[in-house]
């Protein structure tokens, strides 16, 4: 026993001494700690140390070890791995007593980079120029490191890792621009350029937090400089700081916009919070709030509270006002409830909102021009098995001239779906009893029209007016000769309301009073229609030889007579009288300034007519495969009026014409309105207002209308070239392709639209002389280049000759970022606004700039 442990003893003690000459030897082909792989002579695996936590692996075309120095050499495609990291590099050394592995890229004769250093941790890969890592802190230092996260790229002259969650920046400049970071471009087209940037890593996000940063475009150096920035990068929502842009407008100062936080709250809500500050004193506070369900709902609720503060306190021009504006959208998605959906429309703004705007987009929007706002909330209930809608309603309407509001609430409307009231025998309706249809349904509704101040209080409530109405209409039809159809209609209508007009005559004020008396009163009215209309068709041919084959011409006539009694009628008891100044007895209505509406007053027993036209032309055209091409003359072409069988004076209505044609290949629309009153209207000398006679056949226009819609565009001018077979050079200027002729011209589509509008409208009345409208509008846009566009529209008054609102507009595509520039010269409100925008979604909403002036009205520009 004791003799086989000292023969295996001496054993050992032969192998280590062989092995310990062997590598005196020969010590850089074997270093110390190493075991030859016997897969490739290339290919070393480092013995675990206690200062690893695992093997360290290298490969590299020449390697080479100091064993006294405890160094390893790696060069020529050098490549480390250890536990999740990987190095490829040009050259890399190990130094076994520091810990340290250090690489460094490919040097070409100069002595300079022209390979980076390719690191790959967790997935994530980093390329520098030069990297030291240590294994026993796991702290590494970079420098030139690009660093690619989420959208962008980070490029800094040192970097640090503090471990695998912290990284430290120096001198860094970070962009997300596209082609840059496909190494398409060796420079970015814009970044933004920190002495400090702190990368931090987790689980689920990474963030990148910086110091005093300044954005560049084009290595140019802008006046957006942010005190710090935090950019989150993550596909979950995060709270953060919200950059705000800053300009000078003249009437306010200088201000900041849009600075605030946002904030998601749970997993359907978020909100964000905007302030605009002025150095002369105004202020706008902007809250918003989005909520999301999938497959239920979606909304957004915002409200725009501020104070314009224009002029100097203690002067004439000093002015302050507070504004605001609350919006709220609501959408059901249809899948929810097909029998319960509600809606919502709110837009409440103060009178003087956009009178006095803190935000420019009111201006290039038009919106201050906005005479009306308009806000609906509505509650849709359906059912599965009866034929009933009931609709509950809210509205709200604002009249920025008058300072009037129109409040509906609420207002509930009850549909009955139409249906047949017999059945039909034969299964296929037949006659005008099988073809009686009815449609019914009741209408409540509370209004009042108000000032804004009075909004639900007393007062506001004593205006309150509400009405009852139901409608029920019979129809019925039926074919009469082939080619006649004739049509049987009746209409009743039912009201209810809870108040009645009272009119006198107040001979010691001398003026007429209205009373209001609160009493639940009704009415009922009726009429009824029986029409016969048929359609004719004519064609008038040409000779062969002309040029246009045919004319067809489709004509449909229609006459009806409408019956309904009087209802001023003593009888019925809707309409009442009172004696005026002059003594004269005066019929009026007692709804008439109610929610109902009042009945008709006066018999009417009228026959009506219209007469449609359509007209088209056959004309030879080579350009079509058929050889024929069609010509619309006149789309439509209505004649209508009516003669009043039971009124005592003028039985003729006013005639009306209206027409509707499109030329030049359905490019140039034409909409016309034509009225004729039948008799004649005389003037007594030195009056301005006439007097209708009795005298028919006068036939004077009392209103035309003409409006002209062009839109052209460089496609109705010329086919499109194709650049790629016309011209053989061809080239890039950073992402613009070009084709080049050979005169070295660069050649592309400079697509262009123009909107060309005129508009002239007549009318006339009993007056002498009339009105006249008359204005021409021009609406385009320009591509330069195929990322340079301008845009702008203009109208014109022909009556006042005067420029109305213009607007012109210029924009860059700059790749990653977009420019911006938009002014209104003329007019109210004179502003330009000039904005940068970066593309990336990270960068969407926090980096911009913003230059913005405002002039006040009548101020020189």
């Amino acid at each position: 026993m004791a003799k086989t442990v000292l023969k295996n003893i001496l054993q050992i003690l032969i192998i280590l001494i062989f092995n310990n000459f062997l590598a005196q030897k020969n010590p850089e082909k074997l270093p110390k700690n190493t075991v030859n792989d016997t897969i490739s002579k290339k290919d070393t695996i480092v013995v675990k140390k206690e200062s690893l936590e695992d093997i360290l692996r290298t490969k590299a075309e020449d390697q080479r070890r100091d064993v006294q120095k405890k160094m390893t050499y790696l060069n020529k495609k050098a490549q480390v791995k250890y536990q999740d990291m990987q190095i490829d590099a040009d050259y890399i050394s190990i130094d076994d007593d520091k810990n340290l592995i250090y690489a460094r890229g490919k040097l070409d004769s100069l002595g300079k980079i022209i390979e980076p250093v390719i690191t790959t941790q967790a997935g994530k890969k980093y390329e520098t120029n030069e990297f030291s890592y240590n294994t026993k802190t796991r702290q590494a230092i970079a420098f030139n490191a690009r660093t690619e996260e989420s959208e962008g790229v980070i490029i800094a002259k040192k970097t640090k890792k503090y471990n695998d969650s912290v990284f430290a920046m120096r001198n860094a400049d970070y962009t997300t621009d596209e082609y840059f970071i496909k190494k398409k471009d060796t420079a970015a087209d814009y970044f933004m350029r920190a002495s400090n940037i702190k990368l931090i890593k987790t689980k689920n996000k990474s963030q990148i937090v910086t110091g005093p940063i300044q954005m560049y475009i084009e290595r140019v150096p802008t006046p957006l400089i942010m005190p710090f920035a935090i950019l989150p990068f993550s596909a979950k929502r995060a709270a953060g700081i919200l950059i705000p842009s800053f300009g000078e407008r003249e009437d306010v100062g200088f201000y900041l916009n849009g600075i605030g936080y946002y904030q998601p709250i749970g997993e359907h809500f978020d909100m964000k919070v905007l302030a605009d500050i002025y150095t002369k004193g105004s202020w706008n506070l902007r809250p918003q709030m989005n909520y999301l369900k999938k497959y239920r709902y979606s909304g957004t609720f915002t409200a725009d509270v501020g104070t314009m503060v224009r002029g100097i306190k203690g002067l004439d021009n000093y002015t302050k006002n507070s504004t605001y504006r609350i919006t709220w959208n609501h959408t059901q998605d249809t899948k929810a409830n097909p029998f319960l959906t509600f809606a919502a429309s709110v837009d409440m703004v103060s009178t003087k909102f956009y009178n006095n705007p803190l935000n420019n987009n009111y201006i290039f929007n038009q919106n201050v021009l906005n005479t009306q706002q308009n806000s609906t909330v509505t509650l849709t209930k359906r059912f599965l098995k009866l034929p009933v809608t009931i609709t509950g309603t809210a509205s709200y309407s604002q009249n920025f001239a008058t300072g009037l509001a129109d409040l509906r609430l609420p207002q509930m409307n009850v549909a009955i779906n139409q249906f047949y009231l017999l059945k039909s025998k034969t299964g296929v309706r037949q006659g005008l009893l099988e073809n009686i249809t009815i449609n019914t349904g009741f209408n409540l509704t509370n209004f009042v029209t108000t000032q804004e101040n009075e909004l639900f209080t007393k007062a506001m409530w004593d205006k309150m007016q509400t009405g009852l109405k139901n409608n029920i209409a019979i129809g019925t039809n039926t074919t009469l000769a082939k080619y006649f159809t004739f049509s049987l209609s009746a209409n009743v209508d039912n009201a209810l309301t809870t108040k009645t007009l009272n009119r006198f005559y107040d001979p010691v004020k001398n003026v007429v009073v209205d009373e209001i008396d609160k009493n639940l009163t009704g009415y009922s009215t009726f009429t009824s229609t029986a029409s016969l209309q048929t359609t004719l068709f004519g064609m008038l041919k040409f000779k062969k030889g002309s040029s246009i084959e045919a004319i067809r011409h489709m004509m449909t006539p229609s006459i009806g007579f409408t019956y309904s009694p009087d209802f001023s009628s003593p009888n019925f008891g809707y309409y009442r009288n009172y004696y005026n100044a002059n003594g004269a007895l005066t019929p009026y209505s007692i709804f008439e300034k109610g929610i109902v509406g009042s009945p008709s007053s006066g018999m009417v027993g009228a026959l009506g007519f219209n007469i449609g036209n359509n007209i088209e032309m056959k004309v030879k055209s080579k350009k079509d495969s058929t050889g024929v091409k069609k010509v619309k003359l006149f789309e439509s072409l209505n004649l209508s009026g009516n003669y009043n069988f039971a009124a005592k004076d003028h039985p003729w209505s006013v005639l009306t014409i209206n027409g509707q044609s499109s030329f030049f290949n359905n490019k140039l629309s034409v909409n016309t309105s034509l009225s004729l009153d039948p008799y004649k209207i005389i003037f007594i000398p030195g009056q301005d207002t006439g007097i209708r006679t009795e005298q028919f056949g006068s036939f004077s226009v009392q209103g035309f209308n003409i409006q002209l819609s062009y839109p052209l565009s460089s496609e109705l001018f010329g086919e499109k070239t194709d650049y790629a077979k016309k011209y053989s050079s061809k080239g890039e200027v950073r992402n613009e392709k070009y084709y080049f002729d050979d005169d070295h011209y660069a050649r592309f589509d400079q697509a262009w639209t123009l909107n060309v509008n005129a508009n002239y409208a007549y009318s006339r009345s009993l007056t002498r002389l009339g009105t006249k409208i008359a204005s021409v509008g021009l609406d385009g846009s320009i591509k330069l280049t195929p990322y340079w566009n301008i845009n702008g529209s203009t109208h014109y008054d022909m009556v006042t000759k005067q420029l109305a609102y213009t607007r012109i507009g210029f924009s860059r595509d700059q790749r990653s970022f977009t420019i911006n520039f938009n002014w209104v010269p003329f007019g109210q409100y004179k502003v330009y606004d000039f904005f940068i925008g970066i593309k990336a979604n990270i960068l969407s909403d926090a980096l911009k700039y913003k230059d913005r002036s405002f002039t006040q009205p009548g101020a020189p520009f």
